[in-house]
């Protein structure tokens, strides 16, 4: 069963979440498919010359987002434009919301001029996440500013903060930092229902997480830490990302089933 809605060119913008870090998929482009594909699955159902692309690259900061990828997106001529940045920043020690906000409202205002419709995201509420919880109150001052630039540019607003499913172990990757297959899956869904497109998702049912004693629990965190947190701060310490040398996966608004790779000519 396919639905209208009125986009014909998709183009999402951002860090590992739209690149779709943790939702590993050999047959899509660059490995990962994650939320802003199965969205574009969606949305190209019904229409035939449906074009998508992804310039979102892992590891990004919200100022290196907008220079790298705002005025690609526009030279792309989208009618439909999903930004979700500043993640990266905010978990930094010192970082400031409200600069955020500033330079987010920038590029939105840029992206406005387009006359597509742009969808931004509010961060997660990370107060179910030990390591995170400190910058709870950070990410909450910088999703008011998100609100106050989507008003001020009639942009929509996709509600991960109020989005409770995700607080849950099952909706994350090993690294606790990326979503899971579940938790993009879960994200795609909440996409469709801010944007209004009908669609035959099903929310996913999985089976319990078996119950782990305290020593379990605790191993585990040994363990994440050393393959995970350490090394992320060894990046943040050498001023490296993860992203250097990544490139776009999607970086031309071609037909979804191609992976992008036959670019619409412009």
């Amino acid at each position: 069963m396919t639905h209208v809605h009125p986009w014909r060119r998709y183009v999402a913008l951002g860090d590992s979440f739209t690149e779709g870090i943790g939702d590993p998929e050999p047959a899509s482009p660059g490995g990962h498919r994650g939320w802003a594909d199965r969205v574009a699955e969606v949305l190209a159902l019904s229409v035939d010359d449906f074009g998508y692309a992804n310039l979102a690259v892992r590891g990004k900061l919200l100022q290196q987002v907008i220079d790298e990828q705002v005025e690609q997106a526009v030279a792309l001529q989208p009618d439909l434009v999903s930004l979700s940045a500043g993640g990266n920043d905010v978990i930094r020690p010192g970082a400031d919301p409200d600069e955020l906000g500033a330079q987010l409202d920038t590029a939105v205002a840029r992206l406005a001029e387009t006359g597509a419709t742009i969808l931004l995201f509010t961060g997660t509420d990370v107060g179910f996440s030990p390591v995170f919880r400190g910058i709870r109150g950070r990410v909450a001052i910088y999703n008011e500013n998100i609100r106050t630039v989507a008003k001020r540019h009639d942009a929509i607003v996709a509600d991960q903060w109020a989005l409770t499913d995700i607080q849950d172990a099952r909706m994350w990757d090993r690294d606790r930092l990326h979503l899971a297959p579940l938790g993009h899956h879960t994200v795609a869904r909440m996409v469709l229902a801010t944007l209004g497109v009908p669609n035959e998702l099903q929310p996913m049912q999985p089976e319990p997480l078996p119950q782990r004693t305290w020593r379990q629990a605790r191993t585990e965190d040994l363990v994440w830490a050393r393959e995970y947190l350490v090394p992320w701060v060894v990046r943040r310490i050498k001023r490296v990302s993860s992203g250097d040398h990544v490139q776009a996966k999607r970086p031309l608004a071609g037909p979804y089933r191609d992976g992008g790779e036959r670019g619409i000519a412009l």
